[in-house]
């Protein structure tokens, strides 16, 4: 297992490094099947038995330049099937020893457009293809509503006070603060939507359509506003007028699995359930366990469509997480009973009999955002490129080598950290931030087969009069071990696809705590004695697509943990390159994190900042301590190993 120490003693050692925050470079694919290693005709001596082709492709600006930013280039069958994958360097790659016959070509590269091309691949010769990529959007965000940005300040800190009331469920004492928000920045459609979830909260259904409507006519692109409509519309049993409102909130947010859960029941309130079918899944895909009150719909479907053991797997499944799901429970029975089924078509056989109250309370628009905590991790999938497809296992494994690279390097590193610490009082507004300087050092080493332990020293350097020092945020080196080979498998993986990040290209792979693997990577303890808890962690991880380094991760709790009264945590963490100055060694450790939690009743959001990496080779015998109160000098003559 992994273990992870905290200590506030530090020792320096080191090896000559500095900090890069440079963009990786493109690598050129070799020969050989990049998606699962799978064999190619013409490998072991074959060639004169088995005729190959090679395949050159050239990637290229309208103007006939070549594209100097790492493109993705995947060589796909006709029907679809991804059979290669490589990046380009400098707007080339090449594809060796392939069958010859007809394929499709696919290039994603950021700030273009995606671009396809049919190749015929000639036996026993070497085929040129060039590729014009044409400038496009790289953004791919959906739209978000500007209305807050805009206001003036009194009238956003009014809109804060009324959203924390709201989510807390007190729409008498949210009144006032909508009421003062109104006055100082009338006819915004954040405010006209807020009214609505107060008029909601008080039964009040006919005024809060009013406003919801009135929402849309001052920002038809609402998402929120779209799928409380829709909800209206289900609960007046209209699914044709809430499929309009959600096929329009699909539109806004493409990445959200809310809008198709909804359309599944509108869809099977229609009859269609084919369509119902289809959105239910893609709901799944895109809000995995937080989507999972849509499987009670999916299963019926399934069982009326006469797939009787795909519908039972699929709500033994679901029940397994929600056993106190009584409807589903009878659901299940009634599919296990056959000849009940046979005879009966009263058993959950329509969606007016079917208990469908979880399905809108799961997938209606979240009524007000949290004004301080980032979104859960899978409240909504970031963007992908289409039709970019990947291979979990590969990226996984690729991306746990460069961890061995890691630990097999660098037995220590120390870097500055300076921490900003803001309270977030009950109204979700920040306290003034208070700030401290640490030396910070970390060391990880391979103790024993299978086991890795992280140790975090730290010694504060400054500080500023009232940083709370009584809670210290640690572990976060040891999060990235999650794909290292030893812990991989406590998890489960998805590779969503191919992502932009940072002006370059990435693997976006979901990652979730397996029930019956051990929680190793992370836990909260009670003092340094203390009993230790552990957390099951949830995430997403961006690898990038050439280096397979992990260059940001993201976290969530799996559940909140009520034993300890921890509500909420969320992690983000972005990775940059660290170098030895005389060596060639690369190595990507944490840049910049952030830190959100909802601890016994306080909320902090704190940011680290580290600079002035220093790495210690596993080699390193030297011991340089460093002097109070000023950065640790590297020796000038010494060599990196």
């Amino acid at each position: 297992m992994l273990r992870a120490r905290t200590y506030r003693c530090i020792l320096l050692s080191i090896a000559c490094a500095s900090f890069f925050a440079t963009e990786a470079l493109a690598q050129q694919a070799t020969s050989g099947n990049a998606l699962g290693n799978r064999g190619l005709p013409g490998e072991g001596g074959l060639h004169s038995v088995i005729a190959t082709a090679n395949v050159d492709i050239y990637v290229q600006e309208p103007n006939g330049a070549p594209v100097e930013s790492l493109a993705v280039v995947t060589l796909m069958t006709l029907a679809g099937q991804v059979y290669q994958q490589g990046t380009t360097k400098a707007g080339y790659v090449r594809f060796n020893d392939l069958p010859p016959t007809e394929y499709k070509i696919q290039v994603v590269a950021p700030a273009y457009e995606r671009a396809m091309k049919n190749v015929d691949a000639l036996a026993n010769a070497s085929t040129r293809v060039t590729i014009v990529l044409r400038p496009g959007s790289n953004s791919g965000d959906t739209a978000l509503a500007a209305g807050l940005a805009s206001m003036p300040p009194k009238a956003q800190k009014e809109m804060a006070k009324a959203m924390e009331m709201l989510r807390a469920s007190k729409p008498n004492v949210a009144r006032s603060h909508l009421d003062a928000a109104n006055r100082l920045a009338p006819n915004q459609a954040e405010v006209s939507y807020l009214f609505g979830v107060y008029s909601s909260q008080l039964d009040d259904w006919t005024q809060a359509k009013a406003h919801w409507t009135k929402t849309l006519e001052l920002y038809p692109r609402h998402f929120r506003a779209l799928l409380s409509l829709s909800e209206i519309s289900i609960r007046e049993k209209k699914p044709s007028e809430a499929a309009e409102y959600l096929k329009r909130a699909s539109e806004v947010e493409p990445s959200s699995w809310r809008p198709h859960a909804i359309l599944a029941e509108a869809y099977y309130m229609q009859h269609s359930r084919d369509e119902a079918m289809k959105e239910a899944e893609r709901a799944l895909e895109l809000g995995r366990g937080q989507a999972a009150m849509v499987e009670p719909l999916l299963a019926q479907c399934l069982a009326e469509r006469g797939d009787l053991d795909k519908a039972v797997s699929t709500l033994q499944v679901y029940l397994q997480d929600h056993a106190v799901d009584a409807a589903a429970k009878k659901q299940l029975e009634s599919l296990l009973n056959p000849k009940a089924l046979a005879t009966s078509t009263d058993v959950a056989g329509s969606t007016n009999e079917m208990d469908m109250s979880a399905l809108i309370a799961a997938a209606k628009a979240l009524p007000v955002p949290s004004s301080w905590m980032p979104s859960d991790v899978d409240d909504k999938m970031p963007p992908v490129e289409p039709g970019a497809s990947c291979a979990v296992d590969e990226v996984v494994q690729n991306a746990g080598k460069r961890l061995q690279e890691l630990v097999k390097n660098v037995d220590r590193f120390t870097a500055t950290e300076l921490v900003t610490d803001e309270s977030i009082n009950k109204w979700g507004l920040p306290s003034f931030p208070e700030k401290a300087q640490f030396d910070y050092i970390v060391s990880m080493e391979e103790t024993r087969r299978g086991a890795l332990t992280v140790e975090e020293y730290r010694e504060r350097r400054a500080a500023s009069k009232d940083f709370p020092e009584a809670v210290m945020t640690s572990g976060l080196p040891a999060l990235v071990v999650i794909f290292h080979p030893f812990y991989a498998g406590n998890y489960e993986m998805t590779c969503e696809g191919l992502a932009r990040w940072n002006g370059g290209l990435a693997w976006q792979v979901h990652f979730r705590q397996k029930k019956d693997k051990p929680n190793t990577i992370r836990s909260y303890r009670m003092g340094p004695e203390g009993q230790g808890y552990p957390v099951a962690l949830k995430g997403r991880a961006w690898i990038a697509a050439d280096s397979y380094q992990i260059v940001r991760l993201e976290t969530n709790m799996v559940a909140p943990m009520p034993q300890i009264r921890l509500a909420a945590e969320h992690v983000n963490i972005e990775y940059a390159p660290v170098q030895f100055r005389k060596g060639t060694l690369e190595m990507w450790l944490p840049a910049n994190v952030e830190v959100y939690s909802d601890w016994k009743g306080r909320r902090v959001h704190r940011r680290h900042t580290f600079s002035n990496y220093l790495l210690f080779s596993v080699d390193d015998k030297q011991k340089i301590f460093a002097p109070k109160g000023q950065d640790p000098a590297p020796p000038e003559n010494e060599n990196p190993s």
